[in-house]
């Protein structure tokens, strides 16, 4: 695919390859179609859309392999938001604007539609990967590392089961982990420094749960495409709740600077920086924008 083409039609054609592949002849129709349900239409596609943001500025010598990567942790997102909706844990109806997994297709489904995500992902990335077979090894653990234990998506849900929470582990388990993947994948896949890079993946996971609290008290849920509340009814930790709303802003506002001050010196820096500002603009609600100007 042609590198210069839109971010957003790359990913969107890369994740649409990936679920025609896992619905192929012989694949379990209700369950190819639950898959399919849960990553379309998708939400803003911020992780993925920052991974190739950093393989731009790293070069991109390997478009297809930075594509694959995207799509992946996307996959894995999906995945989450799936069984994150699931009775067990949430118990929410919608996502994205319409049925959660579970309302549409059924508990059994759903929790299979996400299993199946997550080895879509890593299959994705390994077809993708026979091209330059020396980057796949460091994908692939970079990857895995933010989906499991300890310090992945899994243990950021984990968290909620546990007595004692420390506010920012769990923040940068359930949130910042795959935002860090996302940098690091997208530097990986261009042969560039992932250390270099995770700086940024990490202010900017922290900052994107810190706006997701907010948005949880702020907004509406039709406004947000899931339910609202869900901190306060389910006694989750939050920014909002352990600073305040005022204290929750000024802490989103300094984490997205650091994130922006913390690319390292590269040819796409400054495309890259806008990039952030403008999604960034979008994090604070609405209803709240008047309390951060």
């Amino acid at each position: 695919m042609n590198p210069r083409t839109d971010a957003g039609t790359r990913i969107e054609a890369t994740l649409d390859a990936a679920l025609a592949h896992a619905g192929g002849e012989g694949a379990p129709p209700l369950l190819a179609a639950a898959m399919r349900y849960a990553v379309f239409p998708g939400g803003a596609r911020i992780r993925p859309r920052l991974a190739l943001g950093v393989a731009a500025a790293c070069g991109n010598d390997s478009p297809a392999l930075a594509e694959a990567a995207a799509a992946a942790i996307e996959l894995l997102h999906c995945a989450s938001l799936v069984h994150d909706d699931l009775p067990c844990f949430d118990d929410a109806a919608t996502r994205r604007g319409k049925l959660a997994v579970h309302c549409a297709y059924g508990e059994p489904l759903a929790v299979l539609a996400g299993d199946g995500l997550i080895v879509l992902a890593f299959e994705t990335l390994a077809r993708a990967g026979l091209a330059k077979p020396r980057r796949l090894a460091p994908l692939v653990s970079t990857i895995a590392a933010s989906t499991g234990m300890p310090t992945g998506i899994v243990a950021g849900q984990a968290w909620e089961s546990e007595p004692q929470i420390d506010l920012s582990r769990y923040h940068r388990a359930k949130t910042g982990a795959l935002f860090s993947a996302a940098t690091r994948a997208g530097a990986l896949a261009a042969g560039g420094d992932p250390d270099a890079w995770r700086p940024l993946g990490e202010y900017l996971g922290e900052a994107y749960q810190v706006a997701d609290d907010l948005h949880d008290i702020a907004s509406s849920a039709d406004e947000i495409g899931k339910p609202t509340g869900q901190d306060a009814a389910h006694g989750r930790a939050s920014a909002a709740a352990l600073l305040g709303v005022e204290g929750a802003i000024d802490r989103l506002e300094e984490l997205v600077a650091d994130a922006i001050a913390s690319i390292p010196p590269c040819a796409g820096a400054s495309e890259l920086k806008a990039v952030i500002r403008a999604a960034s603009a979008r994090f604070v609600p609405k209803s709240l924008a008047r309390v951060a100007a």
